[in-house]
């Protein structure tokens, strides 16, 4: 059996024939000799928003699930079946923040690890900017207005995003933030 980071991504039994013969390829491919059933372990497609005022204040969701429960992430998640990246950074924010967010702008990419019931999925997380809708003035009085969807997230909180100083202190849920928050900065 093959473990990566403590998790196991193993399957035992050929979901095709019930043969116990499946073989795992590195986690990245299983085949059954018996059958020839080929399984393959793709990158799932994720995506996230930076939201930030004019003092470098950016929007954090408190994760209410896991993985990383309780930890820092940028509004966000998984890109669903015939959706562009675009459209699941706008529905996310509807479903997760209670807003609709408009001049989506894609910033950049990032590997990530999501590790969750005992299986490891690697996820390429395409990452955006949006603005802060013109009626707020700052992320405080954004956040004011939002309306968390539970199952997801516990709250919000903004932090400061001037300098990678700023960055290590946040506890973010996700290594593929801190790499976007990042190059962020650089931009």
């Amino acid at each position: 059996m093959t473990k990566v980071h403590g998790f196991k991504n193993d399957f035992k039994i050929c979901p095709m024939c019930g043969s116990n013969k499946i073989e795992n390829h590195g986690n990245r491919k299983w085949m059954c000799p018996d059958c020839g059933f080929d399984l393959y372990n793709n990158v799932a497609t994720a995506v996230g928003l930076i939201i930030q005022d004019k003092n470098k204040n950016v929007l954090f969701e408190v994760r209410a699930k896991e993985p990383r429960k309780g930890f820092y992430a940028l509004p966000g998640g998984f890109v669903d079946f015939d959706e562009s990246a675009e459209e699941a950074a706008m529905r996310e924010c509807r479903e997760e923040i209670g807003v609709e967010i408009d001049n989506v702008k894609y910033l950049c990419s990032a590997p990530n690890t999501y590790e969750y019931k005992n299986l490891e999925y690697k996820t390429c997380d395409i990452f955006f900017t949006a603005d802060l809708p013109p009626q707020f003035e700052s992320i405080e009085d954004f956040i004011k207005s939002l309306k968390p969807e539970e199952s997801e997230v516990l709250g919000f909180k903004s932090f400061r995003v001037a300098s990678l100083d700023d960055i290590e202190k946040i506890p973010l849920a996700f290594e593929s933030a801190r790499i976007t928050l990042k190059k962020f900065l650089e931009k």
